[in-house]
């Protein structure tokens, strides 16, 4: 099978960013995005992801992470979507549940076209260094719009705003592993209407 593979680029004036990602790969990264906890959690989610991620990222961070982590998620979602072509032959659909000491956090996906987000998060989290939890929604927003996600995060418990996160990141790479995935029992798309 051929690699499933993207490269984006998006310059604006608030951010540039070049990405190219490989949904066949073995979880290589080489990331620098001037948001150093943002550059380990994508480093995290392709590693369980089984995904190879190159960026590079140039934004107006000394304003705020905002642009810089929402245009990351805009990149990556449309380097997913067109990595993924015309989406015949996946699973489409997938689920993991990850612990990260503490913290236990289930990420679903559905590969639908049909963009849409639902993130719990506990209750007055706190930030994780200086990443703030919104930026968590933020990003999984940008991704799952710009990607056709149906992307739903669900943190069941958790203390610590890095392992909170951590575990959220592991099981978005892994969920997305799934629905990715090529089932040849799949004959065109996954989908009784004949299209997603």
């Amino acid at each position: 099978m051929e690699e499933r593979t993207a490269e984006v680029e998006r310059n604006t004036k608030e951010t540039r960013i070049k990405a190219r990602l490989n949904l066949d790969g073995r979880g290589h990264t080489d990331i620098s995005t001037g948001v150093p906890f943002l550059d380990h959690m994508l480093t995290l989610m392709a590693a369980h992801g089984f995904m190879d991620i190159d960026i590079t990222a140039r934004g107006d961070i000394e304003v705020d992470y905002h642009h810089t982590v929402e245009d990351l998620g805009l990149v990556l979602g449309e380097a997913v979507d067109r990595a993924l072509g015309d989406r015949k032959g996946i699973r489409r659909f997938g689920h993991a549940v990850t612990p990260m000491d503490d913290a236990l956090a289930a990420v679903t996906i559905d590969l639908s076209r049909r963009p849409y987000l639902v993130c719990h998060l506990p209750e007055g989290l706190g930030s994780a260094g200086q990443f703030a939890p919104h930026l968590v929604r933020e990003f999984c927003r940008a991704l799952a719009m710009r990607g056709g996600l149906n992307l739903h995060i669900n943190v069941s418990y958790g203390d610590d705003p890095h392992h909170i996160i951590e575990a959220v990141f592991k099981s978005m790479g892994r969920a997305m592993a799934q629905a990715v995935g090529v089932d040849g029992r799949v004959k065109g798309v996954r989908s009784t209407k004949g299209t997603i």
